[in-house]
Order: C-alpha cells, then structure tokens, then sequence
C-alpha cells in the first residue's frame, strides 16, 4: 500500500467499517477480519464508485454482503455458531461496566449494564437479514434510502423488514425476562 491516497483511505473510513462490522459479529476479532476484508474489497473497487449513494453507504454495502457470505459460508459448512456478547462495549458481558456516570446510583449503571446485554444478546440471535436492518437503522442511525441503497432492494422492503426485525427483538427480550 504505497499509495498515499489507499492510505487515506484506509485512515478515513477504517473506523466507520470497523464498527458497522463489531456490531454484526459481535466480537472484536472477528470484527477485524470482517473490517480488513471488506475495505480490501473497497479499496479494489473504488475505481467503480459511480457515486449513485454516499461513499459511507457504498462502504456500509460492502462490509453487510462480506458479512453476508461469510454467515451463509460459515453455515455451509456447519460453522455457525453464538459469539461473544461484547457487541458495543467489546467487554465480556459479566464484566463490570468501565464507567458509571457520577451523576447516576452505581446500581441504575448495572441495570443499563444488564439491559444493554440482553439487548446484545437479542440482536445476536436475530438472522442476518434482520440483523442488518436494525443495526444499520438503529445503531448507525441511517435512513431508509441509506439502508435500501446499502443493502440493494426497495425502501419499502427495508420498512417491512425493519417492522418485523423489530418483532422479532421485542419477542427475544420478552423471553428473556420471563421466568
């Protein structure tokens, strides 16, 4: 990588793609993997950036279909497996959480702490297809176009995707926290 301009590149937007990509996986190792292999293949591929999306979406596209074969491929191969729950904080999830505002009780930071790994937890038994669509819309905050142009189908596909998605967290956290 001798070329300033693939390192500024790389420099720019590693952190962008790492963090879309902690957020699939769940763990910070295979986070790299996932971040290393998707800006390779932008890296290859941004002499065809028409720039018909942001270069951020076109990015976000990129490090979700990489994901995407990686599942369907893990599953084929009978490899599929729960990661590690670190999904935001990449703490082990019986850790204690590093900060507690001084504001708050100690204890309302372990609630948040709990509430945030069962979230965790949900968000990683969800498939791909609904993981995706709630980590890009509610974790990366992007807007229905962004996740449609992202992911390649209708806006209308993302919403229904996204309402089920949403189901389908609420159903997983109701389980958790009945008896």
């Amino acid at each position: 990588m001798s070329n300033p301009s693939e390192r500024e590149f790389l420099e720019s937007h590693a952190q962008l793609v790492y963090n879309l990509a902690l957020r699939l996986v769940g763990n910070p190792a295979d986070a790299e993997d996932l971040a290393q292999d998707s800006l390779l293949r932008a890296l290859r591929g941004l002499g065809s950036f028409r720039g018909d999306s942001s270069l951020s979406t076109w990015l976000y596209r990129i490090t979700v279909n990489t994901w995407k074969n990686r599942v369907r491929s893990e599953k084929r191969r009978g490899l599929w497996r729960m990661v590690s729950l670190n999904l935001f904080t990449g703490q082990d999830h019986d850790e204690e959480p590093a900060f507690v505002a001084p504001d708050k009780p100690a204890d309302s930071g372990l609630e948040a702490s709990e509430r945030d790994s069962a979230v965790r937890k949900a968000l990683l038994e969800l498939d791909e297809e609904a993981r995706a669509v709630i980590v890009l819309r509610e974790i990366e905050g992007q807007s229905y176009e962004e996740i449609a142009s992202a992911l390649e189908i209708p806006v209308g596909t993302i919403k229904s995707r996204l309402s089920r998605a949403r189901q389908a967290l609420k159903n997983r956290l109701m389980r958790q926290v009945q008896p």
